[in-house]
Formats: structure tokens, C-alpha cells, sequence
């Protein structure tokens, strides 16, 4: 797939040669294989949690056979288009001690030779080691600076930035300042997250120092996506306005959507505190939030109606390229032509 800009000479080889510099971000439950499919096959990296690879006791291991499906599809993708290829694909890990499936999904993706490992709550040496053993880079998401250093210090490739307006749970700070500090001292690959959903927005990203932009919300509103019909049109009729950010879900704050809130009988302009009895602790109440409370970022007034994954990609490129020849026309005009 031929790239709208050179590429980016510190970047590897897996985050080389994309059609946008964009990384498609995994989303619990909504990312799916037919999803990650049509992004990688449209030129942008598809990614999928490994926990959306869910299966009853004793059944065939899922993980195991979404890994197959996606690998032989783009296989077959690039062998009936060898102009050009699909974008490689990622896989998010939670690595936190509390998943007793990481070991065995670690060994999984090193055997399919999963090109990116996406890391999330906590960053392990021992995760990266597995990656880079089978020739994998490692991409940490991190909420702030101390987080950054943390992550490359045990041996992450490259860093996501998640901040303020991004879908589930969001950072906290503007992406002007959470990319200017990571950038004063990491200049290896970084992504920024949060509110990101048209090809402006992805310029604006890597004019502020980003390499690749981050992407979620708009996929929920894709024909491919593991999402109601209901959550879809939601994304497509709500704006940043629709957003609300509340702890009482999963005792972390995250953004949801407002018409998802008032459907279960909350006021979104009145939610609870996440204090103790309050927040939503147990399990399978958390699951039930998932399922019935949406999550979504700030940058959905962008998605205007649901369509294919490989249709909106479409958008971003033209959108992508008409925002660069219109900062170049800005610039000339601020330069003098120079």
C-alpha cells in the first residue's frame, strides 16, 4: 500500500509503509477479526484485545483461531493484490497481574509471530522479551510522562499517548502538553490517542510531534464492528457534547455516551461518585456495564453515518490530503512562497 507521505526514517518496519500513519485502536467487544481485516486490507494497522477472544471451559482456544483467520485472510489479500498489501495487525495484552489468561496468550501471539503487541495496565519486561524474541515490536499506552519513562525503561518500542477526549478510558491531559513532554526526551516512535476521527486531526497529531494517530470511536460505526445496530447510530447521531466521563463503571474514569446513560436509567448530569458501594465492583456487573453503557471519545462529530471500515478509511485519506494541501497553502501564504 502506497503511503500518502516518505516514511518516517526512526519508525520500524511494522509501522512503516501504511497508506495513513494510523493505528486502529483495540475496543472491548467491538473489535472483531472482520474488522481488523478491512482495516489492515485498507492500508491502516487493525488491532483486537486479546480478551475479545472469549471461549467457554473446554471449548477450542479462540485467540488460536482469530489469530488463523487473520492471517490467512491477509495472506489471501496480498497474493490478489501484491500492488497493494495489507498493513500489518496488533494485538493488546493487558498485562496486569489480574489476567490469568496473559501467559497463555503471550505464547499464542509468539507462536502466529504477531507483528505488534499493544500493552496495557503495567508494562512487563518479561512481555517484551517474548515479543522481540519472535521478531514483534511493543507498543505501551501511557496516561502521562511518568507512566512513558516507566514503559520504555522496560523495554517498549514505542509509546501511545491516550489523552484527554479518547473513548473508554481516556487520560486526563491535553495532547499538546502529554506529547511535548514525552517528546523531550523519547524520540522513538510515539502515538497520539484522544479524540482523533478525520484526517485533519491526524495531521494535527504529527505537527504537535506524534508519529501515527490512534484511532477507536469512528470503527464503532462500521459495518464490521461487534456493536448493536443502536450503539452504531448513537456514534453517528451524538456529538462532544454526548460525552460524559464517570468513574462508576469499572472504578476507572472513562467516556461514555450520554443517550447510553439516560437508556439505563441514569442522569448523566447527576452520576454517582465512585465511592465505595457505589462504584460498579463486581465482575459481572462491569460486564454488564460494558454491555450496556457505551463508550465512546469527544472526536464522534466527525461520523456522520455508518458505513464499511475500508469506506471511512477512504474518507480519511481524502480528508488527510486535502488538510495537508491546505497547511501548505497556509504556510506559503505565511512565508511569502518561500
Amino acid at each position: 500500500m502506497i503511503g500518502l507521505t516518505p516514511a518516517i526514517s526512526h519508525l520500524p518496519v511494522q509501522l512503516s509503509g501504511l497508506r495513513l500513519p494510523v493505528v486502529a485502536a483495540p475496543m472491548f467487544i467491538v473489535s472483531s477479526p472482520e474488522l481488523v481485516i478491512a482495516q489492515c486490507c485498507a492500508g491502516i494497522i487493525g488491532s483486537f484485545p486479546a480478551l475479545n477472544a472469549r471461549e467457554a471451559e473446554g471449548a477450542p482456544v479462540m485467540l488460536e483461531h482469530w489469530l488463523r483467520q487473520i492471517t490467512e485472510a491477509l495472506d489471501r489479500h496480498n497474493q490478489s493484490h501484491p500492488d497493494r498489501p495489507a498493513a500489518p495487525f496488533a494485538v493488546n495484552l493487558i498485562v496486569h497481574r489480574s489476567n490469568a489468561r496473559l501467559e497463555r496468550d503471550v505464547a499464542i501471539c509468539a507462536h502466529w509471530k504477531v507483528p505488534i503487541w499493544i500493552t496495557s495496565l503495567g508494562a512487563r519486561p518479561e512481555v517484551n522479551d517474548a515479543a522481540h524474541a519472535c521478531g514483534a515490536i511493543v507498543l505501551h499506552d501511557v496516561i502521562d510522562d511518568r507512566f512513558a519513562r516507566k514503559a520504555i525503561d522496560k523495554g517498549a518500542d514505542g509509546l501511545i499517548a491516550v489523552a484527554a477526549g479518547a473513548g473508554g478510558h481516556a487520560g486526563r491531559q491535553n495532547p499538546l502538553a502529554l506529547v511535548s513532554e514525552i517528546r523531550r526526551w523519547y524520540d522513538g516512535p510515539l502515538l497520539l490517542s484522544g479524540a482523533i476521527a478525520n484526517g485533519a486531526a491526524i495531521l494535527a497529531a504529527q505537527a504537535m510531534g506524534a508519529d501515527l494517530a490512534y484511532i477507536g470511536s469512528p470503527f464503532i460505526a462500521t459495518r464490521e464492528a461487534n456493536a448493536a445496530e443502536d450503539y452504531k447510530q448513537m456514534i453517528v447521531d451524538s456529538n462532544a457534547a454526548d460525552i460524559v466521563n464517570s468513574a462508576l463503571f469499572t472504578g476507572i474514569a472513562g467516556n461514555y455516551l450520554r443517550g447510553s446513560l439516560v437508556r439505563a436509567g441514569l442522569d448523566p448530569d447527576k452520576m454517582p461518585q465512585p465511592e465505595e458501594g457505589v462504584t460498579l465492583r463486581k465482575p459481572e456487573d462491569r460486564a454488564k456495564a460494558w454491555k450496556d453503557i457505551w463508550g465512546a471519545g469527544q472526536g464522534i462529530g466527525s461520523v456522520h453515518s455508518v458505513q464499511s471500515a475500508a469506506a471511512y478509511i477512504d474518507g480519511l485519506a481524502q480528508d488527510y490530503a486535502q488538510a495537508i494541501a491546505r497547511l501548505r497553502r497556509m504556510t506559503g501564504d505565511l512565508t511569502g512562497g518561500a
